[in-house]
């Protein structure tokens, strides 16, 4: 059990941070932007959370839960010099991956197929998963950086990969579910079609 007692350190006024360990970087180096990018997703993933606790059924909120969970967990991977490991880390394994590819198969086999892109919205919990999507793509983008400089696990890429994918279909099911309606892209169209 982590105790947090004291908010501020003065340590990184330097425009320093911490790692896992002690070690001290750069806070605008792309180790800190990998995971940064984790905790700006799970701050979006926790808004999601909290507007689909209204939304019917719970699936949706328990997936959340975990995915927060893991995130942190991820975070604190990424947080870790690549050369280091500590007591009680937990890491990302083909296991994770596979949960979400289930997930996105039970939310997307009562869908409609999909045969135009989607502008976000149609609900306001769909349009902040899309932003969560968005975030994780990036996330991605800066993991992808990151290994590229460093050993990264093979399994965290695949895992975000993954999850921006369920992302964009729960945002679909959160609409269907409320027998909203999805908007079309329209090529150089100023209104959006509707489609159920």
């Amino acid at each position: 059990m982590v105790t947090l007692n004291k908010i501020y350190t003065r340590t990184g006024d330097d425009g320093s941070t911490g790692l896992v360990g002690g070690a001290r970087i750069e806070k605008d180096a792309i180790k800190v932007e990998a995971y940064g990018d984790i905790d700006e997703l799970n701050s979006h993933i926790g808004v999601c959370k909290e507007l689909a606790s209204g939304a019917p059924g719970t699936l949706i909120v328990d997936m959340l839960i975990t995915i927060q969970n893991e995130l942190f967990d991820i975070g604190a991977e990424l947080a870790t010099p690549s050369d280091s490991h500590w007591e009680g880390m937990l890491k990302t394994g083909p296991e994770h991956t596979k949960k979400l590819e289930q997930w996105i198969d039970t939310l997307n086999e009562p869908l409609p197929p999909l045969r135009s892109f989607i502008l976000p919205g149609g609900t306001l919990l769909s349009a902040h998963i899309h932003i969560a999507r968005t975030v994780c793509r990036r996330a991605e983008r800066h993991i992808c950086k990151l290994h590229k400089l460093e050993p990264v696990s093979p399994h965290i890429l695949q895992y975000i990969n993954r999850l921006s994918d369920l992302l964009f279909v729960m945002a679909r099911a959160v609409v269907h579910a409320e027998s909203k309606s999805e908007y079309l892209w329209v090529p150089g169209g100023s209104r959006p079609l509707q489609a159920k």
